[in-house]
């Protein structure tokens, strides 16, 4: 049973294939990239220190092949715009989202699109956004690819992940993200009494 999704994914040049902390990505394409360190598939169990990622961020940035840059505080409200509109004109409803500076977590109830089809169009509204509001150049990417999904199965993990979205932002020193599309979780589960109609 799939009540919703934990939907992440990375800005431009962030996370890269061998990235130190691992991920799931399996291989490294572009040879440049290969050459900042190996690949690792998987979280890695004993996690780097800041300063070894710094460090590969900072060589990372010498090859690839536009600017490396993260999300202020105007971005991310442009950023926010975008997926505002998104989320009323798909109709989804959205129980927590945290836009950070080089990555975003949003969590969405089941909904008739898939979960790659969900961030493909929050991706494309939100840069569409930074754009015409002249936050980014037409020709810089934004986003770092397709991101990847987590099911939520239970009330308590949907809990748990809004939690852990909420904190995001407070794990570097930054406050709390109050986003007007965003609704509270009201305890819905597929074939739950109160489950609305789409």
């Amino acid at each position: 049973m799939v009540a919703g999704y934990h939907l992440i994914w990375t800005a431009y040049g962030w996370w890269l294939p061998n990235d130190p902390r691992g991920s799931t990505s399996r291989g490294v394409a572009v040879k440049p990239i290969a050459q900042l360190g190996p690949h690792h598939f998987g979280r890695k169990v004993d996690q780097p220190s800041s300063r070894e990622i710094r460090e590969f961020y900072d060589r990372a940035e010498k090859v690839l092949k536009h600017q490396l840059l993260t999300f202020d505080d105007e971005d991310i409200e442009c950023i926010a715009c975008g997926f505002a509109r998104t989320i009323q004109t798909r109709r989804y409803t959205c129980y927590a989202c945290a836009i950070m500076p080089d990555h975003v977590h949003v969590l969405i109830r089941k909904h008739r699109d898939k979960a790659e089809q969900m961030i493909d169009d929050l991706q494309q509204e939100s840069r569409c956004a930074l754009v015409t509001g002249e936050r980014r150049a037409a020709d810089h990417p934004v986003w770092g690819g397709p991101g990847w999904k987590v099911f939520q199965n239970s009330q308590r993990q949907i809990e748990t992940t809004i939690e852990y979205i909420r904190q995001n932002p407070m794990k570097i020193d930054r406050p709390v993200q109050e986003w007007g599309f965003v609704k509270k979780y009201d305890g819905w589960l597929p074939g739950s009494p109160f489950q609305p109609r789409r």
